[in-house]
């Protein structure tokens, strides 16, 4: 659709066009723009009231309302109704603990988002300060911001592109676009126009903001300004894509509904029905219906697992993966699909030379990345290059046909120039060691795009001189053709496999030249011919680790997908090597603006890599995945990660090579680069979740004893054997103590063999039900037994403390049922030390709890007697032998 001038003189919508299939001359005409004065003072101002500035303006939530939605969820309530209950009944402290919960889980939801806000504030920042623009015929520096569409614009290297921009006119000009195609090399720029459905990593002639250019100059036409260019959509995804709430949040969301629900249901009927029975006065039955209420409600439940989720976060912390939500520390266990970034996740972001070929002999050159790692082998032998004439004279030639510099900076390899030209660097340094030939530069021929190789004139020590070449192999074919011996079919052949396997091919040659040659020009060497050296295929390779890791998770049951900006063939090829499936199938970012979001999310899962994609692109294949029930990871490490990251379940960003836009925009941060991190990380969520879940098990039924057990006295029409302040106590005492022993617990053997939890899961299923619902009435009705059997033979104080202990005691033991799969009376039972530690603590606490005078006037507790810890002990000892009955029963019923 057009935008409207004032007139109603219909204007170009840079969204409406596709600049780059029309030819620079019809560009300026559709803005009204003048090659090559460029724009008018007076048609500056007119644009600008239609377009604005130049500058990523977004809609922003108050920080105050960030902060108040953070209250809107179900356990909150729960813990605020627990708060407003002792509140009531003057439990200050206990009020106190439970309100600092709810601000700390507000609090830390609150910097969640703020993060995600901080995404879109460095994208802003990217943006150029200032910019060349000709205007009125003159060339002169402005303030970015205020460019128009139709404003012409000129580039030259040390630049960062300030909008995009068709390119008129260009004299050798690579820009680096890394920050939104991924792919690591500089790309060649020229003013041809190009097919519509040429995907963005492929428009020559397209110069897109915040891109950085890196050899020579060129003149463009903007054709978007602000949110309209392609890094002002990427802002515009990242502020439009909504924060999705984990598995674990979305089943305690649902648990906790029910608990609430079913508490309340509970404690209406019980009060109406004491009411009818006339089983108390009215204040008596209101204060035990709220005692209920307040022992029913699991007001530990969000607190413990924020203390598990935490403690998981540093663990994970401790092995270079920085989360930074809690809830992310379990969604990691849930994944299903890893949709990874290719470029420096997968793979190094570092080209590697790794064949050579010489004549006949093929020679393999070992190490990864920049680093001058590696030997080089033929025939599995170790060659020593100093004593292969042939060899050293093509790592010499490929070394100084270069401009590119190769230096160590705080334990890292930097380039400063082009991958390709370090990738022979290190090959040369691994051979010969950190030194340069000793060399004089006479002349150079710096790379340029009509003609594709870099030249260089060099004189050795003993005064011959000679020139290097490099470059594309079909422009070396053609300078070495010469040569009667040159095999040009061999050679074309060759270069067409490594290219097919996903490898970037350079030819390496040389010329003699007299003494007294002091020039190198284009046509020296096309009248003269070179000799030709052979071929170097040159690749970004995967990270050794990433393989490994991979199978694992495979394993596991979890699909890594890889999403990349490189070709088809060169994904594929990756793909293989990192061994994401048997047989690889690739879809490109044109198949996937081919399909409605329907027919995407129907055969998403049938590929293993996408290539060719856009930022876009990226995050329309995470939402495939999600919209077939696929919890969804996704890695990268660019700002064309970032609406994928943050749509993602979970986003795991770079945290080394990693841009800021896509580390605020995810979830978790990898401190080391190292994609393999992520299998330690789903190990961890998948022990956290466990944990989590047998703290509810635990948590439910022991809570739901201490309502049970009012209620129970209240239909059986008998004193309260508990009050208030004891059950709190219970509460308390349990929090602090057994109830963290969960944090501690070991992975459960064969964690890693089992598939990722559905998504339909619940955190408790008909058996954890049935075993919540008989353990909540095997420890109310033991306790109110030996209450009513004590009778009048001893004090209320004495089987009032008896009950209390008894509920405690009872949760001793079902804590060794529900700490593990395994039976009670096994290794397992030292498994977790912590867990005894925590159980002497919590004895240790009854102790005081019942002898101690101070706890005595307190809680309204008394001394026990030997007998009496004998049927406390003899009680528990009833819940665990139950449990463990009912646990072998079950898992032989499993296994057969």
């Amino acid at each position: 659709m057009k935008a409207k001038k004032e007139d109603d003189v219909p204007i170009p919508d840079p969204l409406a066009h596709n600049y780059h299939a029309d030819s620079w001359q019809k560009v300026i005409k559709d803005f009204d723009g003048h090659y090559p004065s460029g724009l008018k003072d007076n048609e500056v101002s007119a644009k600008r009231v239609i377009y604005g500035f130049n500058e990523m303006l977004l809609k922003s939530t108050p920080k105050w309302l960030i902060f108040l939605k953070q209250f809107n969820n179900v356990i909150i309530y729960i813990l605020i109704m627990a708060a407003l209950l002792t509140l009531l009944m003057r439990h200050y402290s206990d009020a106190t603990v439970i309100g600092l919960v709810v601000i700390i889980n507000a609090l830390i939801g609150y910097f969640q988002e703020i993060n995600a806000s901080n995404a879109l504030e460095k994208i802003k920042n990217m943006l150029s300060v200032e910019a060349t623009v000709i205007r009125n015929g003159n060339r002169f520096d402005i303030p970015s911001r205020n460019l128009v569409p139709g404003d012409l614009v000129y580039l030259e290297a040390g630049d960062n592109v300030p909008a995009d921009l068709r390119i008129m006119d260009a004299d050798n000009l690579r820009i680096q676009e890394s920050s939104l195609t991924g792919e690591s090399d500089s790309v060649l720029k020229s003013n041809a126009s190009v097919a519509i459905e040429t995907p963005l990593a492929e428009r020559v002639n397209m110069a897109y903001a915040t891109t950085a250019v890196t050899n020579g100059s060129a003149t463009g036409i903007v054709t978007a300004t602000g949110l309209k260019t392609e890094i002002g959509l990427i802002s515009q995804s990242v502020s439009d894509v909504k924060d999705n709430k984990s598995p674990l949040t979305k089943e305690l969301d649902t648990l906790g509904r029910g608990i609430s629900w079913f508490i309340i249901g509970v404690a209406v009927i019980t009060f109406v029905l004491g009411w009818v029975m006339n089983v108390y006065t009215l204040p008596v039955l209101v204060m035990a219906i709220i005692t209920m209420i307040v022992g029913s409600m699991p007001e530990g439940l969000p607190a413990a697992t924020s203390v598990i989720l935490a403690t998981g976060v540093q663990a994970l912390t401790k092995k270079s993966a920085i989360v930074k939500t809690l809830p992310a520390a379990e969604t990691l266990g849930a994944v299903d699909i890893i949709a990874s970034d290719k470029t420096g996740t997968l793979t190094k972001n570092e080209m590697t030379l790794q064949d050579i070929v010489i004549g006949q002999t093929h020679y393999r050159v070992t190490g990864t990345g920049y680093a001058p790692n590696g030997q080089i082998f033929k025939n599995n032998l170790v060659i020593d290059a100093s004593q292969n004439k042939e060899l050293e004279m093509f790592l010499t030639m490929g070394q100084q046909a270069n401009d590119t510099f190769l230096v160590p900076e705080n334990d890292q390899w930097q380039i400063n120039g082009e991958p390709t030209d370090a990738a022979f660097l290190s090959a040369y340094y691994k051979a010969f060691g950190q030194k340069t030939p000793k060399l004089k530069e006479i002349d150079r021929i710096p790379f340029d795009s009509d003609y594709r190789y870099m030249a260089r004139l060099v004189e050795n020590q003993s005064g011959h001189r000679f020139i290097a070449i490099k470059g594309a192999p079909d422009k070396l074919f053609e300078l070495a053709s010469h040569s009667k011996n040159f095999d040009r079919d061999y050679w074309l052949q060759l270069s067409q496999q490594f290219a097919k396997t996903g490898k970037r091919v350079i030819a390496v040659g040389y010329h003699n030249v007299a003494s007294d040659e002091d020039k190198v020009t284009h046509e020296l060497l096309s009248t003269t011919g070179i000799t030709f050296l052979g071929l170097a295929a040159i690749i970004d390779p995967p990270r050794p680790e990433v393989v490994e890791a991979i199978k694992d998770m495979r394993h596991a049951g979890i699909r890594v997908k890889m999403i990349t900006g490189d070709s088809s063939d060169t994904a594929m090829a990756i793909g293989r090597q990192l061994g994401l499936a048997h047989d690889i199938k690739a879809m490109t970012g044109v198949d996937v603006d081919a399909l409605n979001d329907q027919d995407l999310a129907a055969s998403v899962t049938k590929y293993d890599v996408f290539a060719r994609t856009t930022p876009q692109n990226k995050l329309r294949i995470v939402q495939a995945f999600q919209a077939n029930g696929l919890i969804t990871a996704m890695t990268g490490d660019g700002v064309n990660d970032a609406p994928a990251l943050k749509k993602a379940d979970i986003g795991v960003a770079m945290g080394i090579k990693g841009t800021d836009v896509a580390k605020d925009s995810a979830d978790m941060v990898l401190a080391n680069d190292n994609f393999s991190t992520i299998k330690t990380a789903i190990e961890q969520g998948r022990r956290l979740y466990d944990n989590i879940r047998k703290t509810i098990l635990f948590l439910l039924p022991t809570s739901f004893a201490e309502g049970l057990i009012v209620v129970m006295s209240i239909f059986l029409q008998q004193p309260m054997p508990l009050t208030p302040t004891q059950l709190l106590w219970i509460n308390m005492v349990s929090a602090i103590t057994i109830q963290l022993a969960f944090i501690f617990e070991p992975a459960e053997p064969g964690l890693m063999n089992r598939p990722p939890r559905k998504t339909s899961a619940k955190l408790m299923n008909r058996h954890d039900i049935f075993q919540m619902t008989y353990v909540s009435v095997l420890i109310a009705a033991t306790g109110l037994a030996v209450f009513e059997a004590l009778g009048s033979n001893v004090s209320f104080a004495v089987a009032s403390t008896m009950v209390v202990n008894i509920i405690i005691f009872g949760k001793i033991f079902y804590l060794f049922n529900i700490r593990t799969e395994a039976p009670v009376l096994s290794r397992s039972l030292w498994s977790n030390p912590m867990a005894v530690v925590a159980v002497g603590l919590m004895i240790v606490l009854q102790i005081f709890f019942t002898y101690v005078p101070f706890m005595q006037n307190v809680f309204s507790t008394a001394a026990l007697s030997w007998f009496d810890w004998l049927i406390v002990i003899l009680t528990g000892t009833i819940v665990l032998v139950i449990t463990e009955i009912h646990k072998y029963f079950r898992l032989r019923k499993q296994v057969n």
